[in-house]
């Protein structure tokens, strides 16, 4: 100082108060003056972020830096204040051999770099950090770490910009003696610095470095809940794909952690705002299977419109999407999928397909009317490849079977079990569909490999119901009027039979068993067995009770009896289609 009535220590006070208020014309003059701008002095440094109120021993610059005075900061390294101090000002520590860091409260941590109390202390426009670096590397290590590092540790991701834009290694991983390394992307996803992330990402750091254990940075989201962060990671296409030392992939460490959902509805979100989920093993992690699995139809959606996405993609054990959707009830994922062109044919290594899957649960019947609705879009190839009449008949569905008839399906062709649509719907009990498949030509005598017909699968519904009376009806509507031989027994029984041929005329309802008028009678009732007459003019034979036998009785009240083949079922078959034929041809037959 120019007076002897100033003490040095004084004036270094003085300096360092002034930078602290940021009188840099004050500032200017103690230092023209002589006044050491490097000396240290104990001065009382505030500061909001982090908790700053103490009184500490410093120098001018640190002052400045801590008080962020840009101007006077700017004025001390014009004049050469040096910048290879370390100041103890820092509110972090770490552990070496872990890596573990520790929060010990500012001004408590290890006496560190004039550049890392600028980070720390971060001024909001970046100006004191980028005038520090010019003089200083952001890659110079302290205790295993730099800069970045030191930015992601106190969450400041404007700090975290001005370091890239200076040069910062964005790639330089945390050292320790342990060698559990940590890049700064791996750091920011463990501590969940978003906005820091956010800057590496656009810094186009690697999204798929690992580290020493193999982990990537979505793994590491994963493993500490850090939903935002894996977001993030996801929108930019970081690998879901991948796999640990372990075999670990990010989501199965989410499960270990018991945060499967959230994973999950991370990616869901990232895809539903038209990001892009990239995987590079599908067997791994399926984006499409993780919509599909959460049931979101919006990212659903967003996937389906993507080129590279394989509809048909299967996991290890053989489960597609549709599978997935069908086995959940997921109709309306089910519905994007079909329509989307989806496979829904593929097996999975059990043999099920997304059809016999749905069975399995209440929203089978929907899943199937979703197919059949596609299949009546797409036309009749497709229809036929998944057996839409077949599933219409069994669902009962009966305007849709009579659409799907008029349209020409085949009324008789097999299904992959063998099942014709009738069969389907016999054994359902539902008795319309029936009747109409069989006014579309439906045949009730077809056998599959079980040797099962639609009459005995509609009697294994209990007895007498709906399906089997209208099989039973056509079965004896046929056999009637295609005729057969029988033994035909003379005058009440008293005469020796003989066989005719015996058969009815379906306009008129006549019973005819030969050329005269008198073999052609109109009947008014029928009835399995002997009559007790006949009983009586047979008494002495031994063919009164023939297990086949009926008879009919004429309109002018003549018995004549019958046995045909086949025994007690067969005659109630003749009896219940002369009835039938006889009752259409004096009232009508039912219209379709």
């Amino acid at each position: 100082m120019g007076s002897d009535l100033i003490r040095p220590q004084v004036a270094v006070h003085t300096l360092v108060s002034a930078c602290c208020r940021g009188f840099a014309n004050v500032v200017d003059t103690l230092v023209k003056c002589g006044v050491d701008a490097s000396a240290i002095d104990r001065v009382l440094l505030r500061s909001s972020k982090p908790l700053l109120h103490a009184n500490v021993d410093c120098n001018a610059l640190a002052a400045a830096i801590v008080s962020r005075q840009i101007s006077v900061v700017r004025l001390l390294l014009q004049v050469g204040v040096g910048t290879d101090m370390k100041v103890r000002l820092g509110a972090w520590s770490w552990d070496m051999d872990t890596g573990e860091e520790f929060r010990v409260g500012a001004g408590l941590a290890e006496a560190y770099s004039i550049t890392w109390c600028a980070v720390e202390y971060f001024e909001a426009s970046g100006a004191i950090l980028r005038m520090l670096l010019e003089h200083l590397s952001p890659n110079i290590p302290h205790f295993g770490r730099t800069l970045i590092h030191h930015a992601i540790l106190c969450s400041n991701a404007r700090a975290a910009e001005v370091l890239l834009n200076c040069g910062a290694d964005k790639e330089l991983p945390v050292k320790t003696t342990l060698k559990n390394d940590l890049r700064p992307v791996h750091l920011a996803a463990r501590l969940g610095t978003l906005k820091v992330l956010e800057q590496l990402v656009f810094a186009s750091c690697d999204l798929n470095s690992r580290t020493d254990s193999g982990e990537t940075a979505i793994m590491i989201c994963a493993r500490y809940r850090q939903e935002e962060c894996l977001k993030v990671l996801v929108s930019a296409g970081a690998d879901l794909g991948l796999v640990n030392s372990a075999g670990l992939s990010a989501s199965s460490i989410a499960r270990s952690a018991r945060w499967a959902l959230g994973f999950q509805q991370a990616v869901v979100d990232a895809i539903r705002d038209g990001k892009s989920a990239k995987s590079s093993n599908a067997a791994v992690f399926s984006p499409l299977k993780c919509v599909v699995q959460a049931n979101a139809v919006e990212a659903l959606k967003k996937l389906i419109e993507q080129s590279y996405i394989d509809l048909d993609e299967q996991d290890d054990d053989g489960f597609s999407a549709a599978m997935t959707a069908a086995a959940n009830g997921y109709i309306e994922a089910f519905r994007l999928l079909v329509h989307a062109g989806a496979n829904i044919k593929l097996q999975n290594r059990f043999g099920d397909t997304a059809i016999s899957l749905s069975e399995l649960n209440q929203h089978g019947e929907a899943i199937e009317k979703v197919m059949i609705e596609y299949a009546l879009k797409e036309g009749y190839n497709y229809s036929a490849s998944i057996h839409a009449l077949h599933r219409a008949a069994r669902r009962g569905d009966l305007d849709l079977v009579c659409m799907l008839a008029r349209k020409g399906y085949d009324v008789n062709a097999s299904d992959g079990d063998g099942y014709t649509p009738l069969m389907l719907a016999a054994r359902e009990g539902h008795g319309k569909v029936c009747e109409l498949l069989i006014s579309r030509g439906a045949q009730c005598d077809l056998e599959n490999e079980r040797c099962e017909t639609a009459l005995s699968l509609a009697m294994k519904n209990g007895y007498k119901n709906e399906a089997e009376h209208v099989i039973l009806d056509e079965l004896s509507r046929q056999l009637v009027l295609e005729g057969n031989r029988v033994k035909k027994h003379i005058k009440c029984g008293k005469g020796a039979p003989h066989y005719k041929l015996l058969r009815m005329v379906d306009a008129s309802g006549t019973l005819r068993w030969g050329k005269s008028s008198k073999r052609n009678v109109v009947c008014k009732g029928a009835e399995v067995g002997p009559s007790t007459k006949f009983r009586w003019n047979r008494r002495k034979k031994l063919d009164v009770e023939d297990p086949g036998m009926f008879h009919v009785i004429t309109t002018k009240n003549r018995e004549v009896h019958f046995v045909c083949e086949g025994g007690v079922e067969m005659a109630e078959l003749w009896v219940r289609g002369i009835k039938l034929i006889t009752r259409e041809a004096i009232f009508g037959k039912k219209k379709e």
